[in-house]
């Protein structure tokens, strides 16, 4: 094959660039077949300015048969001479691991493209370790900005032959949005690579699915404002087509973690919300009592989450209902501290503190003393270090003041501790009962004599140590006829309600040793028992056994040792055995805290019913069969927002975990942002269908665009502001240049700029006529320009005849002899009708064209100049002159 003439060099560098092109053609088929090409690893030095100067111009030049010609100068250049232009320098960023050699996916700086920007496309070969050559790589990026629209392979550019494509699709939104991507259709073969990607508030790099697990219909929601799509077809050439439909969300802040003895209560998760906490009786809130969601890439809590802590020592004042709690454990090196706590409590005058010992587990070095009084002679009603049994009853001041003392030689023990109610009440009344895990219910909230009280217990709990009614007696000083009873946690029993809850004993305090505790569950015979196992932490020499079945030599479903999450499992039949066993060596092992178990009965179906449609959107599952684990997502049509949680999961009781969500319509647009150097005025800021903003520039600046846009529904669809923004030029860049004056000819009210929709006047001087527009208009454009061009002045004949007047009369007086009257006086006559007929003609015709006419025209010619204009025109400069003439005859 010929090659066509390159452009003419010096014959060293012509022959080498010949020798060199001829005999890559003469291994066309060789290099063909090895499916990809490169520039040989010995390329001759010499030849680089061949490649720079001569090929590289003359590569424009080549036939269209020569691809491969084509495809090795940019790639040659690209690898070894990074100061040839950008668009062959190759990308930086590697891609996914794969088997094949790794591949860069950069590409130059990408240019505007309708709804994003995409970077030209590149073509790149390589060159593997062993020397076999690798197929060429098409790489290209695509950037998307808008709030919604379509990633398309379709407009993935052409493939070369022999070339397999690469490309990466970023959508970025604005901040405080994230972006929802839906599956439309994907047809992938063996070998391609398509993958989701999103960014944590890191920046670090998260594949959110890939090829093996998108299926039409799937959605998936990026983390933060920018998620990407990355594509890769198969180095056999194959490429496969998908479709993704993007649209944004709004983003939010998780959910803030409720502190250990303290609740939370959340506003709103979006950015502007808040999260208020609070703790519970006797413990202090160390932190913000307040957190605001903050608006970024990954909206986030102003403030990381309070903690509540009980504290060591304390003074209360006009107490009347609360808790005195040993001091929090604390770690690091305050480990040691709050080795000696005082509290002081002191009720309203006239009232006396009841307090209730709920909980109290002292060390063998702890004490805990109670004085009825401030005083250090103050009457001992409790000291823990003398013996004797605990009045788990409670204790009643003398007087209104009570001073609590704890001393302890382990400040930061987890196993030991106290809980201490409190409450005040009055004279003639009996105190407010309390009852630790259940409920009471009274005749009288004031607690006279005569009141009768009722306990109940907590699920898991039951009564002991007491009576379930009590009632305050004697008037005279009135008190209870007995305790109040206690609410503990059994070990065993038989459980046959459709739900419970089983507790380890002693709950919420520790286990003891020894335990030997069995729970027999019995439901519907057409059911079966679900267990929702919430906490277990045993130590690792206690045991929980869940056995499917009321017989011990039934099939084992689980045993555990130590602890573990949360979990569900459920049974075969309408029977199920928990058993529980405690090391008596307890205390040399440790113990664990616990476990909380509900149980419930539940179908004994395989799958979750069947969920309804929604109207305005559409649903999608998971699995054909709604089996546990199976996940339904609902989506809404365009136009309209999802209210509620978008993807259902059925659950290991066969229910699904929330309600359906439903669609609701949008009824407002979208920000359509600021304009540089202007103001907006809205109308409505959250921006609701109907609302207007109103943008104005700020002085030396011309608004180009509507200045009102109005946001308006679509049916259907989302509402759109009817026009795009407008944009703020600077004055100067739209003002239209002083065009120059026309021959014979001024201006009126002459300066070098004028800004869109002034008008510029012109006149001709005495004896010149005007022809074209009197005045012109600055039109706005880019760049603005003027409505006409320059009008002429042209000479006026007429007004000539006046010149041929005087040279009548000077030829008359030349002419004229004393010897004949008759011819005098008929030259007179004729002179007079001439001088006659010129006068007419000239204040008739002549004077109109005179300048001599601009005083009688217009007022003082100052009188029209505004401050921004800027003279060129000395006659203004220096004020002329106003002058009126008159002809008379």
């Amino acid at each position: 094959m010929q090659v066509p003439a390159l452009k003419e060099t010096p014959r060293g560098v012509a022959s080498m660039g010949q020798d060199f092109i001829e005999s890559v053609l003469s291994r066309k088929d060789q290099l063909l077949a090895q499916k990809g090409v490169t520039l040989p690893s010995g390329l001759p030095p010499n030849l680089v300015p061949m490649l720079e100067k001569g090929l590289g111009a003359g590569a424009e030049a080549l036939s269209p048969d020569q691809p491969l010609l084509r495809k090795m100068l940019p790639a040659h250049s690209a690898t070894d001479h990074p100061s040839l232009p950008p668009a062959y320098e190759l990308p930086t960023e590697p891609p996914e691991a794969v088997a094949t050699p790794s591949w860069d996916t950069d590409a130059p700086t990408p240019h505007t493209k309708h709804s994003g920007s995409a970077a030209a496309p590149t073509t790149v070969s390589a060159e593997t370790a062993s020397g076999a050559f690798t197929s060429a790589v098409t790489n290209c990026r695509v950037n998307f900005t808008d709030p919604e629209g379509y990633i398309d392979s379709s407009d993935d550019p052409p493939l070369p032959e022999g070339a397999f494509l690469q490309c990466t699709y970023t959508v970025t939104v604005y901040t405080g949005y994230g972006v929802e991507l839906q599956v439309k259709s994907v047809n992938l073969s063996e070998g391609e690579q398509l993958s989701i990607r999103g960014m944590d508030e890191g920046g670090a790099l998260l594949v959110l699915a890939n090829q093996t697990l998108l299926v039409e219909g799937q959605v998936i929601r990026s983390p933060t404002n920018t998620l990407s799509v990355f594509y890769r077809s198969s180095p056999e050439g194959g490429v496969g087509t998908f479709q993704l439909h993007y649209q944004i969300f709004r983003l939010s802040c998780a959910l803030p973690r409720r502190p250990h003895f303290g609740e939370v209560s959340v506003k709103d998760l979006h950015p502007g919300g808040t999260a208020h906490f609070q703790c519970h009786m006797g413990y202090h809130l160390q932190g913000d009592a307040t957190l605001t969601c903050l608006n970024a890439s990954l909206p986030v809590w102003s403030q990381h989450e309070p903690s509540c802590r009980a504290l060591c020592g304390g003074v209360v004042k006009n107490a009347t209902v609360g808790r005195v709690l040993s001091p929090s454990p604390h770690s690091g090196p305050n480990s040691t501290l709050d080795r000696s706590c005082s509290w002081s409590l002191e009720a309203p005058n006239g009232q006396r503190l009841h307090l209730h010992l709920e909980r109290m587990v002292l060390g063998p070095t702890d004490r805990l003393v109670l004085w009825s009084g401030l005083d250090a002679g103050s009457v001992v009603l409790f000291d823990s270090g003398r013996g004797g049994p605990i009045p788990f009853e409670g204790v009643i001041s003398e007087g209104p003041a009570v001073r609590v003392q704890f001393i302890t030689d382990q400040p930061n023990s987890h196993n030991t501790g106290f809980n201490i109610r409190y409450e005040a009440f009055e004279k003639g009344h009996c105190y407010e009962p309390y009852i630790q895990n259940g409920n009471f219910s009274t005749t009288d909230l004031t607690y006279g004599v005569g009141t009768v009280v009722q306990f109940t217990c907590d699920p898991g709990h039951s009564l002991e140590q007491g009576p379930p009614v009590i009632e305050c007696i004697n008037t005279r000083d009135p008190y209870w006829n007995d305790t109040e009873p206690l609410c503990k946690a059994l070990c065993g029993g038989d459980l046959s309600g459709p739900s419970g809850v089983i507790l380890s004993p002693n709950w919420p305090e520790w286990y003891g040793e020894g335990e030997d505790c069995s729970w027999r569950i019995h439901v519907g015979e057409d059911k079966r028992v679900l267990l929702d196992v919430q906490l277990l932490n045993l130590s690792d020499s206690d045991m929980l056994t869940i056995l499917d079945g009321d017989e011990v030599t039934t099939r084992i479903l689980g045993q555990f040792v130590g602890g573990t999450s949360p979990f569900k499992m459920s049974s075969s039949t309408p029977d199920l055995t928990i058993t529980f066993h405690s090391d008596p060596a307890g205390l040399v092992f440790g113990k664990g805290e616990g476990f909380i178990i509900n149980y419930m009965e539940v179908s004994r179906n395989d799958s979750c019913p069947d969920l309804p449609e929604i109207q305005n959107g559409w649903k999608t599952t998971s699995h054909a069969a709604l089996v546990r684990g199976a996940r339904i997502t609902y989506q809404c049509d365009p136009g309209y927002d999802l209210v509620g949680s978008e993807t259902l999961t059925c659950q290991v009781d066969l229910s699904w975990n929330t309600q359906p969500p439903f669609c609701e319509k949008i009824m407002y647009c979208t920000d359509p942002g600021h304009v540089e150097h202007s103001t907006r005025t809205l109308s409505d800021p959250k921006l609701l269908v109907g609302t207007t903003i109103q943008y104005s520039c700020i002085p030396g600046y011309i608004l180009q665009g509507g200045a009102t846009l109005t946001c308006y529904g679509r049916e259907p669809g989302t509402p759109v502001w009817t026009s795009r923004l407008p944009h703020c030029m600077s004055e100067e860049s739209v003002s239209c240049e002083n065009p120059g004056l026309p021959d014979n000819g001024y201006q009126i009210l002459s300066k070098r700029l004028y800004l869109p929709g002034e008008s510029l006047t012109f006149m001709c001087y005495q004896d010149y006529e005007l022809i074209g527009e009197m005045a012109i208009k600055c039109i706005l454009g880019n760049p603005s320009f003027w409505s006409g061009p320059l009008p002429l002045c042209r000479a006026n004949h007429e007004c000539s005849s006046s010149h041929a007047l005087e040279v009548a009369e000077a030829a008359a007086d030349s002419s004229f002899d004393g010897g004949s009257m008759a011819l005098a006086i008929f030259i007179l006559v004729l002179l007079v009708s001439v001088l006659l007929g010129g006068a007419y003609i000239y204040v008739t015709r002549c004077r109109y064209y005179s300048n001599l006419r601009l005083p009688l025209m217009y007022p003082h010619p100052y009188s029209q100049i505004t401050v921004e204009t800027e003279f060129d025109n000395p006659l203004y400069e220096t004020g002329g002159d106003t002058r009126e003439y008159e002809v008379s005859i």
